[in-house]
């Protein structure tokens, strides 16, 4: 009864080494590359990451470089990868890249852009960072061609050419 025990706990520790082997490889092929891909939200469809959420991109940042740091990525966390990131549905995967962060961390970029979530979008779909003006530039969802999307101004019913306001006429405010 004894070699029957010991074959068996020597089958289980055995079945634990190679599961947790195999978990920590899939951890590692998950962790090794970010996956981005595309969404539908209310603004349309726009680039994602691997938990669905809206990816932006920062008007200040140049040359596919960051500009965001400190209280800025605390709100606006960059889309970090630890290798080549991963196009998902609808991704042009020409368009993936990385740009080296100030902190050495490997930052996604799209078109050249760096991408980064937001923190009050807190469920898939979200676009709550959509034409925020915040830590001195504007933030915008990113489409498939990796540029930015601006949302539609609502039809107000008839247009107003005049930069002024009014066409010239007074605008029809007051007496």
């Amino acid at each position: 009864m004894k070699t029957l025990i010991g074959i068996g706990a020597l089958i289980a520790v055995i079945s634990l080494a190679v599961g947790l082997g195999s978990a920590v490889a899939a951890g590692d092929s998950t962790s090794s590359g970010a996956t981005v891909a595309l969404a539908k939200t209310g603004l349309g469809r726009v680039l994602v990451d691997a938990r669905g959420r809206t990816l932006y991109l920062f008007e200040k940042d140049k040359r596919g470089r960051s500009a965001c740091a400190g209280s800025c990525a605390a709100a606006w966390p960059p889309l970090i990868t630890s290798g080549k990131p991963r196009a998902g549905a609808g991704i042009k995967a020409s368009l993936l890249g990385t740009t080296k962060r100030a902190d050495g961390r490997l930052q996604v970029t799209y078109n050249h852009h760096p991408v980064y979530t937001f923190v009050k979008d807190t469920r898939k779909g979200q676009t709550t960072g959509e034409n925020v003006y915040a830590f001195g530039a504007e933030w915008y969802a990113v489409s498939a061609a990796g540029s930015a999307v601006e949302k539609k101004a609502a039809q107000s019913g008839g247009g107003d050419p005049a930069p002024g306001g009014g066409g010239g006429y007074g605008g029809g405010y007051g007496p």
